[in-house]
């Protein structure tokens, strides 16, 4: 008899439902999060799964290990692209886990990447400098908006992270409160810049662009730790069939719904994935202030739009040249990417 089975994972428990070939249920129950609970549930159908369903949440890496160590078939289901049946009255964990396990019967889940265990903790590395980033950007803009207020004046992001200098003291001079609040602000991002310093050093030792990604680093705007949050998030560039579905996964195309050439709303502009993103946003942010054919191209987006559209029309440009330059393993060609 052949089964399919489906977790609908929660921060501390999970329903796990088990279905037959013919899609009627053969069990149900919630487990706590434990690998041993969940593997005693499974083990009295073990010969009979023909593969498990685990949905792809923000803690799936600890079941899907364990399931696929004791030699589990696993799939991880990609939950933004499923919808649920609209005519249901209750929907619930149960009635989801159900659904997960009948979409894998059909054979129509759709699923997403398995990212290699041994490759995650120094994407998650990346990703926490990601973090630290963001941070130290809010800490900037804030700091950027009291010397506006109180000062009439702007000061350059360059000046404030400047680390052997103090140029944003200057600025609050006879004020005490003030003072302490540029002081504090400055310390504070002084801290986070050399934490990221030392991210990107440990990452830079331990890590190169391996074959497939070697030449990423010959597109204009983009540096070794772009280069490699690329090649990380990327994977296997041959899992996307076609360039968009590459872009699109970086979220560089447009989401609109239309009907009869009026707009009936937005799709998810959120699928997808937001550490590609920023690096196809950061690249053409440098390669329209550094590189002549992306700059011109930006310029000529400017003219007929505004500055966003423009951002990210460049940046669109340059994941495509990405996908190919991975898919085919050959350099940077700027006059075949700005040709049009």
């Amino acid at each position: 008899m052949k089964l399919y089975t489906a977790f609908d994972l929660h921060a501390n428990n999970s329903y796990a439902a088990i279905i037959d070939q013919e899609g009627h249920k053969v069990a149900g129950k919630k487990l706590i999060n434990d690998p041993q609970v969940v593997l005693e549930f499974l083990k009295p159908h073990q010969k009979d799964i023909m593969g498990i369903v685990v949905e792809s949440t923000f803690n799936w890496y600890w079941l899907v290990d364990n399931l696929m160590d004791c030699g589990y078939k696993v799939h991880l289901a990609n939950t933004t692209a499923i919808q649920k049946y609209n005519g249901l009255k209750h929907s619930g964990d149960k009635e989801d886990a159900f659904w997960l396990a009948e979409l894998l019967r059909l054979n129509i889940l759709p699923e997403g990447h398995i990212y290699p265990k041994e490759e995650r903790p120094i994407r998650d590395l990346l990703r926490k400098r990601s973090h630290l980033v963001r941070l130290r950007t809010s800490l900037i803009l804030s700091l950027q908006n009291i010397v506006d207020r109180n000062c009439g004046k702007r000061i350059k992001v360059k000046d404030i992270k400047k680390r052997k200098e103090d140029l944003v003291a200057p600025f609050f001079e006879g004020n005490d409160d003030l003072s302490l609040t540029g002081k504090i602000s400055k310390e504070a991002i002084d801290f986070f810049t050399a934490k990221i310093l030392t991210v990107e050093n440990f990452v830079e030792d331990k890590l190169e662009l391996k074959k497939p990604y070697q030449y990423l680093l010959s597109i204009p705007g983009i540096g070794k730790i772009p280069g490699l949050t690329i090649m990380l998030e990327t994977g296997p560039v041959e899992r996307f069939e076609k360039v968009g579905n590459y872009v699109s996964y970086c979220r560089k195309v447009s989401t609109r719904w239309t009907s009869n050439d009026k707009t009936k709303g937005k799709g998810n502009k959120k699928n997808g994935n937001k550490y590609l993103a920023w690096a196809f946003s950061e690249a053409a942010e440098f390669s329209r202030r550094y590189d002549e054919k992306a700059k011109a191209f930006y310029n000529r987006k400017m003219q007929k739009t505004n500055f966003m559209v423009a951002h990210n029309a460049l940046a669109h440009k340059l994941a495509r040249a990405a996908y190919h330059i991975m898919k085919d393993q050959v350099p940077f060609m700027p006059d075949k990417l700005f040709s049009s």
